[in-house]
């Protein structure tokens, strides 16, 4: 089955992609349009310019640096042409860039969130400050974070969970995407301690019992350790593209901007991180 021509995952007809104009927005930009064009997706890309005391007291630079963003989206607009796909651009000038993405999710019923991965050192300041991990956090539909040289080819999935719902619905959309795309899929459920082995060894039996049920061959494992760095090292070490998790939605914001499992993952994997919503 060729993975490279096949729609992953069904549903995702309006996708929102954001872009920072960094380098780090590259390997963003690049799986979006892939995406778009593999689902027939309507393709939207959103750039948030930062308000700042000065543009507001009149200190010049504000029209440069508004004419910059947006021949920076017209540039994306072209490149996702030239692949066939229609992309429509949006374009924000205020505080909170977060805001402005989430709103325009929800707006415009969009179903993934397509964003950059500021380098190894996790969120922070990604698009502004903590902008990248609330968008996870608020984000009204799944976020896929895309490291600046990530390729997704669906080759290879590992599931985390935790046995909570969200990683439930990592693991539905694990499963879904291997049944398109033939996928290798890995379940890993970590446990920090001996003590806790079962729950672990419970957490990824559920899985292989969902899998085994849609005819997805499936592997599990239980390492003990702290949980993103079994993870990550799983990743790394099977070649893994593509990171579905969960993740605990609004209600736990402050414990994914004060360094999460999730946010941990995403800091340090490779490769690209799907965070799942419930």
């Amino acid at each position: 089955m060729n993975s490279s021509q096949i729609c992953p995952v069904s549903g995702n007809e309006r996708l929102l992609l954001a872009a920072d104009r960094s380098i780090f927005s590259e390997g963003a930009i690049r799986e979006a349009i892939a995406f778009a064009k593999k689902c027939s997706s309507k393709l939207y890309a959103i750039s948030v310019l930062e308000s700042t005391p000065e543009y507001e007291i009149g200190i010049d630079a504000s029209d440069k640096e508004e004419a910059e963003a947006k021949e920076y989206l017209d540039s994306i607009k072209a490149k996702a042409l030239q692949e066939g796909i229609n992309c429509e651009t949006i374009f924000h000038r205020g505080v909170e860039a977060y805001r402005h993405i989430v709103d325009e999710a929800g707006k415009r019923h969009i179903d993934m969130i397509i964003i950059g991965r500021h380098g190894r050192k996790g969120l922070a300041k990604l698009l502004m400050g903590e902008d990248a991990a609330k968008v996870i956090g608020h984000a009204p539909c799944k976020v896929l974070v895309v490291p600046k040289a990530a390729k997704i080819e669906y080759k290879k999935i590992l599931v985390a969970t935790d046995g909570s719902k969200h990683s439930e619905e990592a693991a539905l959309e694990a499963i879904n995407i291997a049944k398109r795309c033939g996928s290798t899929v890995i379940a890993i459920s970590v446990s920090p301690s001996e003590d806790e082995l079962q729950e672990a060894k419970t957490n990824v039996a559920r899985i292989v019992e969902m899998a085994q049920k849609e005819g997805i061959s499936i592997e599990a494992l239980t390492p003990i350790g702290r949980s993103y760095d079994a993870v990550v090292e799983v990743a790394g070490g099977r070649g893994i593209d593509l990171i579905i998790m969960g993740t605990y939605g609004k209600t736990g914001l402050k414990k994914l901007l004060m360094g999460s499992v999730t946010e941990k993952v995403i800091g340090f994997a490779g490769c690209a991180v799907l965070v799942m919503k419930a």
